[in-house]
């Protein structure tokens, strides 16, 4: 496998067959996608411009620059039926040389994404990310500011690459009374999108998958706090609190 790097970018090739579509087309169909993490979390999809419809790009004359890649061409992209401005950046001439002669697409202005024939949604799906839901017995407490709110011997724990280990608890063990719903919505390739709550007064302590995708079917319904900002006792043991990008 051919891996790049310059600073903290990281670029690799992928197998998958990767399509974008804008208003029912598929402007964007190739085996021959690049894995480009702009940012430490994920990574972000680049096209060879010879797998971009050639009419879907139309150049604005502007550019956009990024410390690491350098000068993007931005263009319009269109389908004929629908028009994304300025969602397109085209590499020519980048300090990154591996994304040279590559199309980057805003993943927000396009209608969907796939990976093979299956849809994935919000982002890439990351290849050094992995994904396990195991039901448990361990006995698992959840307090905040001394007051529990959650007390379960039937967590699904879930393990997600570089994040620590998430309980997520029946409703029935949760203290419903404490929580209040929020308008937080957030979105995971890997499980969907999650509601949140406020929790005894502290807003976005708590969030549930209502309808996880497929593969995390495990954990729907069920309610997660956030180990960062709240104690949590596992058979007892109080957890230490980790610190990750959300903390």
């Amino acid at each position: 496998m051919d891996v790049t790097n310059r600073g903290r970018v990281r670029v690799e090739p992928t197998a998958k067959r990767v399509r974008a579509f804008l208003g029912g087309r598929a402007v964007a169909d190739t085996t021959s996608a690049l894995l480009v993490w702009e940012v430490p979390y994920y990574p972000t999809y680049y096209f060879p411009l010879a797998d971009v419809e050639e009419a879907a790009l139309k150049a604005t004359g502007a550019t956009r620059h990024s410390p690491s890649r350098g000068d993007g061409l931005v263009h319009t992209v269109t389908s004929g039926t629908a028009e994304a401005a300025d969602a397109a950046l085209v590499y020519r001439d980048s300090p990154l040389e591996a994304v040279n002669g590559h199309v980057r697409f805003e993943w927000d202005a396009m209608d969907a994404w796939f990976e093979e024939d299956e849809e994935v949604f919000f982002h890439p799906r990351d290849p050094y990310t992995r994904v396990d839901i195991l039901a448990s017995t361990r006995h698992v407490r959840v307090e905040v500011d001394g007051v529990t709110v959650a007390d379960s011997r039937s967590p699904h724990i879930l393990f997600e690459t570089g994040l620590p280990a998430r309980f997520y608890l029946p409703k029935t063990d949760v203290r419903l009374d404490l929580l209040e719903p929020t308008d937080t919505v957030t979105h995971c390739p890997y499980k969907g999108s999650a509601e949140y709550w406020t929790v005894n007064g502290r807003k976005d302590l708590a969030w549930s998958y209502r309808t996880p995708l497929p593969e995390s079917i495990k954990i729907a319904g069920l309610v997660a706090f956030y180990n960062e900002k709240l104690d949590i006792y596992v058979d007892g043991e109080p957890l230490e609190r980790p610190k990750t990008k959300f903390s």
